[in-house]
């Protein structure tokens, strides 16, 4: 398998492995002909011939190209050892360059220090907003914008959204600037796209492919709906526009994968539909207000379908109400399974959450939703989504000697260990081998039910898994506690 890399494309990215396979078939045909055997009928040339292109980008490249604008970014960064305290040293100790050296300065405190950066952006009004990626111009003490014919401008950030990695830039010319427009079609797969920018800190720079899919989610945020584009794109591509062949935007680039960084015909962009509401938003408040529910969702997978009684896996799993929040105010539970809003289906977690950020704060929805195989509808209050949070868990190993029931773990009541609340199992040690952790549970997760009842020892968690093999069940499902909040596990009894 070939590992690759998952960028931001700007000059100065941030990337995560990802692993990816690729494999093209070629196949071809022979005919004949047999005396016993009616010839073939041939098509008609023109089903077989490809449609044309166009004979040139040329004359939209000019229509559009003044209005992409390079992006500079200047930052101050802080050693990762901030505020560590390192030996106070006089400038006529021997060691006082050793330690300025290696990011220390007078009194051992790490140095701060100017990086630089470039990305793209493109102008969309005469009186010079811009937009551009938010990690572009993340941490920036200082942007500046540089025209297409080499003119720089100081620029002002007017918001960033760091869910939709957009930013809304503002420059002043003094004069009419070139702009461009958002599309007002949505381009369907196989579709033309021109990305203009700076890779690589060349300005000015032309590629063109195809929109290779929609709706593509690459784990960047709840809201990931991205076009992929085999336009190549690079670093320094960020924030840069992709157009239609009329030159109106059809998305903004934000990243690639790649195991270099350099392209391998796979880009993404935020199309156009996500990316005008939010510079929108960013022009008039300076940020996005989106609306919530309140609740940790999960997909359906066919294991906690099966746990659930449920015919279907689509929909929207609530692994834990947030405690007053509107959800539970309108008497939503852990273990219903959300399918519609406002009558509009949901197949997939992140439709839910699109749906309820679009509405926006103070809109009441209904929502239609699964319990017990039954389905109810609760009317809910949208509150406003709060900050984002970041947060990590632990994984660890395991003496196989002492395992749970199978399971490849080891419990103590949470109560004992002085975790999660004090409710529940905490998992002090995983075999990464075993049955639990091929199921997604870590050492330091909590597991609150076994079957929708509570556990505060090893013995409920026996006698549940137990009880759920004597009738006959496949799977029985878990609500666990971790780091990143509460969800559920569906563990198959057979295990144990």
């Amino acid at each position: 398998m070939t590992n690759f890399a998952f960028r931001r494309h700007s000059r100065n990215p941030r990337a995560a492995l990802l692993g990816a396979v690729a494999a093209v078939a070629l196949g071809a045909s022979l005919f004949g002909l047999a005396p016993a055997r009616p010839a073939l009928a041939e098509a008609p040339l023109a089903q077989l011939a490809p449609a044309s292109g166009p004979a040139s980008f040329a004359d939209v490249v000019e229509r559009v190209k003044g209005a992409v604008v390079a992006i500079k970014v200047k930052a101050v960064e802080t050693p990762n050892n901030e505020g560590e305290e390192g030996p106070e040293l006089s400038p006529d100790d021997p060691l006082y360059d050793f330690f300025r050296r290696f990011g220390q300065g007078r009194g051992g405190m790490p140095q701060k220090h100017i990086t630089q950066s470039q990305g793209s952006g493109f102008i969309i009004s005469a009186d010079g907003y811009v937009v551009t990626n938010n990690h572009v111009v993340d941490h920036a003490s200082e942007v500046e914008v540089v025209l297409d014919g080499g003119k720089t401008l100081p620029a002002k950030i007017i918001g960033t959204d760091k869910r939709t990695d957009l930013a809304l830039l503002k420059i002043n010319d003094g004069g009419n600037l070139p702009f461009v427009t958002w599309s007002n079609t949505a381009p369907r797969v196989g579709d033309w796209v021109i990305a203009v920018g700076n890779p690589f800190g060349l300005g000015g720079t032309v590629t063109a492919g195809i929109v290779s899919a929609r709706g593509r989610d690459i784990g960047a945020g709840p809201y990931d709906d991205f076009l992929q584009i085999d336009a190549p794109v690079n670093r320094g591509n960020s924030g840069g526009p992709a157009f239609d062949t009329h030159g109106g935007v059809i998305g903004v680039n934000t990243a690639i994968y790649s195991p270099s960084g350099g392209s391998v015909g796979i880009g993404f962009a935020i199309p156009t539909e996500v990316a005008k509401d939010v510079v929108e938003a960013l022009k008039e408040k300076g940020s996005v207000s989106r609306g919530w529910i309140g609740v940790q969702i999960q997909g359906v997978t066919q294991d906690l379908a099966d746990s659930l009684g449920l015919k279907s896996t689509k929909g929207a799993l609530v692994a834990q109400p947030v405690k007053g929040g509107p959800a539970e105010s309108a008497g939503l539970k852990a273990g219903d399974v959300i399918v519609a809003v406002d009558g509009e289906k949901i197949d997939a977690p992140r439709e839910l959450s699109r749906k309820i950020a679009s509405a926006g704060p103070g809109k009441t929805v209904e929502l239609a939703y699964l319990r017990g195989g039954v389905e109810k509808t609760a009317r809910v209050k949208l509150g406003a989504l709060p900050a984002e949070k970041e947060l990590r868990a632990d994984l660890g190993g395991v003496d196989r000697s002492n395992v749970l029931a199978g399971l490849g773990l080891e419990v103590q009541p949470a109560a004992q260990a002085r975790r999660g609340g004090g409710e529940g199992l905490y998992i002090t040690n995983i075999d990464p081998e075993g049955v639990a952790a091929q199921k997604g549970l870590r050492r330091g997760d909590v597991i609150l039910e076994v079957g929708g009842q509570a556990v505060n020892d090893s013995g409920d968690l026996s006698s549940a898994l137990e009880g759920a093999r004597r009738e006959g069940h496949r799977s029985v499902l878990l609500r666990v506690k971790s780091a990143e909040g509460t969800r559920f596990v569906a563990l198959p009894v057979a295990a144990s």
